[in-house]
């Protein structure tokens, strides 16, 4: 057993504020996910007819896609990260 005991302070490191809640519903959310769903359908339908190029243009959609994405997220339509500071 201990002779001596200290006090001590709990402490708590809180976020400042909550993070935004919108889910991902944003320009640049949308505008990959369409991207994404219309290069995907159309290497589905690839697979279908047996057609290897439309395979690659539907692939090449979707990258495509991905790029814009992540232009958007650059140019402020993503969503908004919170710095240390809590803005």
């Amino acid at each position: 057993m201990a002779d001596t005991t200290t006090e001590t302070t709990e402490v708590a490191y809180l976020p400042l504020s909550a993070p935004p809640t919108n889910h991902g519903h944003t320009t640049a959310a949308w505008a990959t996910m369409i991207g994404i769903m219309l290069g995907s359908l159309v290497a589905a339908v690839a697979f279908v007819i047996p057609a290897v190029w439309l395979f690659w243009v539907g692939m090449g959609i979707v990258v495509v896609a991905l790029v814009v994405g992540l232009l958007l997220r650059n140019m402020g339509y993503g969503q908004r990260e919170i710095g240390a500071d809590g803005k």
